[in-house]
C-alpha cells in the first residue's frame, strides 16, 4: 500500500509540497493515519513527477523519502503548476526497485496506484493477454501496478481527451475488481490540466478552490475545507471544479 497526492495550482516547489504541511505526505510516510489495515510504514521508496511549461519530468528513488538526502535537494530545486507524487509500500512478494515506485509516465500523463490486486499474477493474467507482448516485455517492473498501468495505457491513445481517460479508468477499476474481488485500486493520474482519481477501499480526500486543488490520500494540512471522498467514486478535478461520480455508473 502506499500514500499518494496531486496538486495543480500556482509553481510551487516539489520538495515543499511533499514536506510542507502539518501532515504532509513526508509525515505519511511513517505515521499514516488511515491505512484501513494496509501497513503502517511506506518506507519502500517513492517519486515525483511534475509539468514545467507543460513538459513532464519524474524524479524517483528506492530510498525512504525521509532518509534521501539528495533526492530533497534535487527536488527543492524544481517545481511546476502540477505535482504528482507517492510514498510506496510494497506488497509481500514484489521488488523493492526503483522502477516499481510510482509515478509511472507515459505522454503527458503520470500515474500512482495505491493499493494491491487480489490474487496476483493469476487474476492479472487473463486481462494481460490483451496487452501486446512488447508491452509485457517492457513493464517496468513485475509488478501488479505497472500491469494495471500497461493495461490503462494501451486503452488510451496519448492524445485521448481526459473524458476517455477517465471512463479507461473507471473501466480497468470495476473490471479488476470482478476478476480479483477484494483488491484495492485507488488511481490517480493527471496530464499536467486535470486531475482523475478512484477510490476502491483506501482513503481519499480533496481540497478545492478557485486555485488550486490537492488531492491526495489523506489531508495533508489542518485546513478545514478538505472533503472525504466515499468509496466507490471516479473524480475528476481541476481548480475550480469537481466532479465525483460512482465508479459503478461508467
Amino acid at each position: 500500500m502506499c500514500r499518494h497526492l496531486a496538486y495543480l495550482g500556482p509553481q510551487v516547489s516539489v520538495r515543499d509540497l511533499l514536506t510542507e504541511g502539518e501532515h504532509s505526505l513526508l509525515q505519511q510516510s511513517f505515521q499514516p493515519r488511515d491505512m484501513r489495515r494496509g501497513g503502517v510504514i511506506n518506507a519502500d521508496g517513492y517519486g515525483a513527477a511534475w509539468w514545467d511549461k507543460s513538459a513532464l519530468h519524474r524524479y524517483r528513488s528506492v530510498t525512504p523519502i525521509w532518509a534521501d538526502a539528495s533526492g530533497c535537494e534535487t527536488l527543492s530545486a524544481v517545481g511546476g503548476n502540477a505535482i504528482l507524487a507517492a510514498v510506496r509500500s510494497a506488497t509481500i512478494g514484489m521488488p523493492v526497485v526503483e522502477t516499481a515506485c510510482a509515478p509511472f509516465i507515459y505522454g503527458p500523463w503520470a500515474f500512482s496506484h495505491n493499493g494491491f490486486v487480489a490474487g496476483w499474477p493469476d487474476s492479472l493474467a487473463e486481462p494481460a493477454r490483451t496487452l501486446p507482448v512488447t508491452d509485457l516485455m517492457t513493464l517496468e517492473a513485475p509488478t501488479d501496478s505497472a500491469v494495471l498501468w500497461a493495461l490503462l495505457r494501451h486503452r488510451c491513445a496519448k492524445d485521448a481527451s481526459t473524458g476517455e481517460w477517465a471512463a479507461a479508468v473507471a473501466e480497468l477499476t470495476n473490471r479488476t475488481r470482478e476478476s480479483a474481488p477484494g483488491s484495492r485500486l485507488n488511481f490517480l493520474l493527471s496530464n499536467g490540466s486535470q486531475i482523475i482519481a478512484t477510490t476502491c477501499v483506501h482513503s481519499l480526500s480533496v481540497l478545492l478552490t478557485d486555485d488550486v486543488v490537492l488531492v491526495a490520500s489523506e489531508p495533508t494540512t489542518d485546513d478545514k475545507g478538505w472533503r472525504h471522498v466515499k468509496d466507490g467514486q471516479l473524480i475528476v478535478a481541476e481548480p475550480g471544479r469537481l466532479r465525483i461520480t460512482p465508479l459503478n455508473r461508467q
